[in-house]
């Protein structure tokens, strides 16, 4: 063996990029289910990425994108991963300068849900607007002319009596809306209600003497809920993280409509 291949060698890691990452997860105190709420990675992608087999994986980008991702969460530094990696991979150049740039896995690449609905309805408004346009301009005279909604009749209101108060407490329930939806409750002080991946329809009810109750999810959307038996607005209307949201009865009732 020649000197540089001596040097080289021990420059070399001794753990694999697997095993790098899984230390630094265990060391973050963070568990599989944590983690995968946190990036939004599958599951069965992480354990993947922590035995090294990437050969399971769809493709080596979406290897590379899992990694980063997974990286960054756990504090690591993601190039100094991604470099090691692709030595594992056995990478040329040429095949790491024709990587494309987008990087599955990476969820803060992608559009969300809410993202993608509001370029949807920007589009359809251009076209209305640019139909308008058109009839006005061009043709002023086709079609006729649009009727004007009437004004609203006032509600007639009850005059006296008492009006009835909105409810103030009640029984707090959450519904898993589908299978595998991570989900930690905790109190005020950060002492564990509940930690666990709910099947469908799977249903938790928060202990009514828990003080300052709160939930930690990367699926709100996915989690129905009622208080006192009648539902109220999910935390979120979809999927991302949301962390040390108050769910008492009273905040639960005090939310406007779910956030998108």
């Amino acid at each position: 063996m020649t000197e540089e291949t001596d040097t080289e060698a021990e420059q070399l890691p001794l753990d694999s990029t697997g095993q790098r990452l899984r230390r630094a997860r265990e060391a973050a105190g963070m568990t599989v289910e944590q983690l995968a709420a946190e990036t939004r990675i599958p599951q069965r992608h992480i354990e993947t990425l922590e035995r090294g087999d990437f050969a399971s994986l769809p493709s080596r980008t979406y290897a590379t994108g899992f990694s980063r991702t997974y990286a960054r969460a756990v504090g690591l530094n993601e190039n100094e991963i991604i470099a090691q990696l692709r030595t594992e991979l056995g990478d040329s150049t040429a095949e790491r300068m024709a990587a494309p740039r987008y990087e599955p896995g990476d969820p803060a690449r992608v559009p969300s849900r809410g993202l993608a609905w509001l370029s949807l309805v920007a589009i359809v408004l251009l076209a209305l607007g640019g139909f308008a346009f058109y009839r006005s301009y061009f043709a002023p005279g086709l079609g006729p002319a649009p009727l004007q909604a009437p004004e609203p009749e006032p509600v007639a209101r009850p005059a006296g009596g008492p009006v009835a108060a909105a409810p103030t407490g009640g029984q707090v329930v959450f519904t898993a809306l589908e299978a595998g939806v991570w989900v930690k409750f905790y109190d005020k002080d950060g002492r564990q209600l509940m930690q666990k991946q709910m099947d469908a329809n799977e249903r938790y009810v928060v202990p009514a003497d828990a003080e300052g109750p709160q939930i930690w999810t990367g699926r709100p959307d996915a989690l129905r809920i009622t208080v006192g038996g009648k539902p109220v607005p999910k935390l979120s209307e979809e999927d991302r993280v949301v962390k040390d949201v108050p769910v008492s009865a009273e905040a639960l009732l005090a939310r406007p409509p779910a956030e998108s």
